[in-house]
C-alpha cells in the first residue's frame, strides 16, 4: 500500500527538521553574526530596538553572502508566511518580521514555528488551493505548500551548516 502523500512529507520534514538541529543545537552567538565576506546580509538593530534584515526586490548580483543570523531572519518570516496561508489566515507582512534579537531567540522562534507547522499540517486540508509562494492561478494545493516547506528548510539549514562548518574552520 503506498504511503500517503501528508505522511511522506511529514516524514520528509521531521527528517529535515532533525538536520537542522544537528546544527542549530551548537550554534554560538559568535556563529549567527559572523561575517564570511566582505559582501553580507545580515541583520541590524534599529533605533527602535529592532531588528532588521538586509534587503533588496530585486536580487542584487554578486548576490551577498547572508549571515546566520539573516538565514534564521529569512526562514522565520517565509516560514511565518506560509502557516499563515496554510491555516486560511492573513500572512504577515516582510517588513513586520524582525529578527528574533539573539541567536538562542531565533532558534526558539524557529522551534515554536516548528510546533506550530506539525500542529497545523496535521488539521490542514492537503487539497485545499495554495497560493504560496506562487501565483493564485497556478492550481497549487497544501500539499504543494508542504513539499516547498520541506525543500526550503532544507535549503536554509544547509547554508546554515555550511557556514558554521566554515567559521569553526576558521578558527582552527
Amino acid at each position: 500500500m503506498p504511503t500517503p502523500p501528508r505522511d511522506l512529507l511529514t516524514w520528509q520534514f521531521e527528517l529535515t527538521w532533525a538536520l537542522a538541529r544537528y546544527h542549530l543545537d551548537v550554534l554560538t552567538e559568535d556563529d549567527v553574526l559572523w561575517e564570511p565576506a566582505g559582501l553580507v546580509w545580515t541583520v541590524h538593530r534599529g533605533a527602535d530596538g529592532r531588528w532588521r534584515p538586509d534587503w533588496a526586490e530585486v536580487e542584487p548580483d554578486p548576490i551577498p553572502v547572508p549571515t546566520i543570523a539573516w538565514l534564521t531572519w529569512h526562514i522565520d518570516w517565509w516560514w511565518s508566511t506560509a502557516l499563515a496561508h496554510l491555516r486560511g489566515e492573513t500572512p504577515p507582512e516582510r517588513e513586520d518580521v524582525y529578527w528574533a534579537g539573539s541567536g538562542a531567540a531565533a532558534v526558539a522562534r524557529l522551534d515554536a514555528l516548528r510546533d506550530a507547522w506539525v500542529a497545523a499540517l496535521a488539521e490542514a486540508d492537503p487539497d485545499r488551493p495554495s497560493a504560496y509562494p506562487w501565483p493564485a492561478d497556478a492550481g497549487l494545493t497544501g500539499t504543494h505548500l508542504a513539499g516547498w516547506v520541506n525543500a526550503e528548510l532544507m535549503k536554509n539549514v544547509a547554508e546554515i551548516g555550511q557556514l558554521r562548518l566554515l567559521r569553526t574552520a576558521s578558527l582552527a
